[in-house]
């Protein structure tokens, strides 16, 4: 059984397939479908994002889509980058432009003034318009510089609460068990599980 991923980030692909424990199912992603446009993220929540990105996939594909929204809100920041995470810096930023411009912007801030947390959104959606959300988060601080060079996005400069390591600081299989989207993730293993005897719900 094949579920699509709708992302052609691959390091996301990777992370979601070694946290879901299906081993019948192949995760694939967007790249698969390349006539598939990429979706407008206009939402105003991480919900209307992530149910944007599955419900597009899904009609695209044909098949059980899966997508998530995910961002960092930083306290200090009002609440910033919050659902514009993936593109803080501008339309065109990388993961280091989207960090750096974080830091910037929380220099002079002291230690116990830069707590924020991770959320995570997951809407698994099939091409008969059913839809189902799982939501992760996770507490922490950003960093005053980035640290590490695992991960991927704004792991570099966020410690979770309880560790003294950033995500990017972390084996991926010790992120995997703590982090937002591991969270959302393994609450959706449970539904997709709990929907019919078999797993995947059928369309």
């Amino acid at each position: 059984m094949d579920i699509l991923i709708a992302t052609r980030n691959k390091g996301k692909i990777r992370e979601i397939s070694e946290i879901l424990d299906l081993p019948e199912t192949r995760f694939i992603g967007l790249d698969s479908f390349p006539d598939c446009p990429d979706a407008e993220e206009n939402g105003r929540t991480f919900d209307d994002n992530a149910l944007i990105k599955a419900s597009q996939a899904a009609y695209y594909s044909g098949l059980w889509a899966m997508a998530d929204d995910s961002g960092l809100l930083i306290d200090a920041l009002s609440g910033q980058p919050g659902i514009l995470s993936a593109r803080f810096a501008g339309p065109d930023a990388d993961y280091r432009d989207n960090w750096m411009k974080v830091l910037e912007l929380m220099q002079g801030i002291p230690a116990g003034k830069r707590t924020a947390r991770f959320v995570c959104v997951m809407c698994l959606v099939g091409n008969n318009n059913r839809a189902f959300f799982t939501r992760g988060e996770i507490e922490g601080t950003i960093t005053a510089e980035p640290r590490g060079d695992s991960g991927f996005g704004y792991d570099p400069i966020f410690i979770p609460a309880g560790s003294d390591r950033t995500f990017a600081e972390m084996d991926p299989a010790e992120k995997n068990q703590i982090s937002h989207r591991a969270l959302a993730l393994k609450k959706m293993q449970h539904l997709i599980n709990g929907l019919v005897p078999s797993g995947l719900p059928k369309t």
